[in-house]
Order: structure tokens, then C-alpha cells, then sequence
């Protein structure tokens, strides 16, 4: 049986350069799932992958790779700190809502909170939704083929993955999110015609 500390190592030889500044590796056998990936807080320097080994042991080598590699995908896209239109609203509503706080101005201070709270969900949505995940299994799946797999590979290992997990932490079944990637990636693999709609992708 492998030991956790070789599990680490194996997996932050897999990880990209990026990855491996921006992420540590947790083992916590506490927690119901088989791997958390909190959203990142942009004033840590690096975030945590956590991982409950007993459930981990549960996938193949290769189901964890590409499992592994989408979370890191994930994590390392996610951009909170950048000059982007909505980041900017944002920015711009926080300093509009502490001016007109200092001007004691309720209707100013309603108009930027609002403005705010408008731009900060557009920006949770973009890195945290149905594209930004698709996003990171086509990364991961690229970072793969670096590591050896082949394309066909890396889509079927990533799919066994999102099917597994589901199994192992005793779910129903899998959630939208997971059936849309699954979609996705047999799509990728021609076992269904089309993939998700893009309606449906971009939610």
C-alpha cells in the first residue's frame, strides 16, 4: 500500500510549475468527500487540495491523475485580482460604497452596494460555474498528455473519475455540474453526439 507522504510526492510531480507554487496538499480523513478544493482567498499565498486518503485509495492511479489535475486546473484559473470588467465594478462599488458612507449618503451608499454585490456574483459565477469547470478538465486532460497519457486516455480516466466519486462518498448520484462534465468528455470520446449546450455550459 502506498504511504501518504509518496502519494504527495507523486502528486506534485504531476502537478504543473504553477500549480506547485500556488497549492499544498492536505491529507484529511475527516471530511466526507474525496477531495475539497475551497475557493481560493486571494491574500493566501498558496490554497489547500484536500484530500481523504481512505476514499482516494478507492480510485485507480490513473482516475486520481486526472482527478488531481482537474482541482488544480481549477484552483490555479481562478482570478480574483485582475484588470477585467467586472473585478473593476467591483472595485470601483467598494470605493464608491466607503465614500458615500463617509458622506453619510443612504442613496449613494444603497446605489454602490448594490453595484457591488452585482459585479462580486458576476465574478464568483465566472470561476465558479458550469464553464469555468469544463474549463479545468480541458486543462487537465492537456497537462496529462505532458505526463504521458494519451488524449483518449486522459478523457476516459477523467470520466471514471467524475462517475467513481459519487459511489465511494455514498451519493445518489452524480450532481449537474459532474453530468455536464461527463457529457462533455463522452462527447470528446464519441460515445454521445453532442456536448452540453452552451446556454448550459456558461450558467
Amino acid at each position: 500500500m502506498v504511504n501518504t507522504n509518496a502519494e504527495v510526492t507523486r502528486l506534485k510531480d504531476l502537478m504543473p510549475a504553477s500549480g506547485r507554487m500556488k497549492t499544498r496538499i492536505v491529507m484529511d480523513d475527516r471530511q466526507s468527500t474525496v477531495v475539497e478544493t475551497p475557493f481560493p482567498r486571494p491574500w493566501h499565498k498558496s490554497h489547500a487540495i484536500t484530500l481523504n486518503w481512505s476514499l482516494w485509495q478507492e480510485l485507480s492511479v490513473s482516475q486520481r491523475d486526472l482527478l488531481f489535475l482537474h482541482h488544480v486546473c481549477w484552483l490555479t484559473a481562478v482570478r480574483l485580482i485582475k484588470p477585467e470588467l467586472y473585478q473593476g465594478v467591483a472595485a470601483v462599488g467598494v470605493l464608491g460604497t466607503v465614500f458615500e458612507l463617509f458622506q453619510a449618503d443612504a442613496v449613494g451608499i444603497l446605489a454602490a452596494g448594490g453595484l457591488t454585490v452585482i459585479a462580486a456574483g458576476q465574478v464568483w459565477r465566472s470561476n465558479t460555474g458550469n464553464q469555468a469547470k469544463l474549463n479545468a478538465d480541458d486543462t487537465a486532460i492537456r497537462i496529462a498528455q505532458r505526463r504521458g497519457y494519451s488524449e483518449r486516455d486522459a478523457v476516459r480516466h477523467l470520466l471514471e473519475a467524475i462517475e467513481t466519486v459519487p459511489l465511494i462518498e455514498g451519493r445518489g448520484g452524480m450532481n449537474y455540474t459532474e453530468l455536464l462534465r461527463a457529457q462533455q468528455l463522452k462527447s470528446r470520446l464519441g460515445t454521445i453526439k453532442a456536448p452540453p449546450p452552451e446556454r448550459i455550459r456558461t450558467q
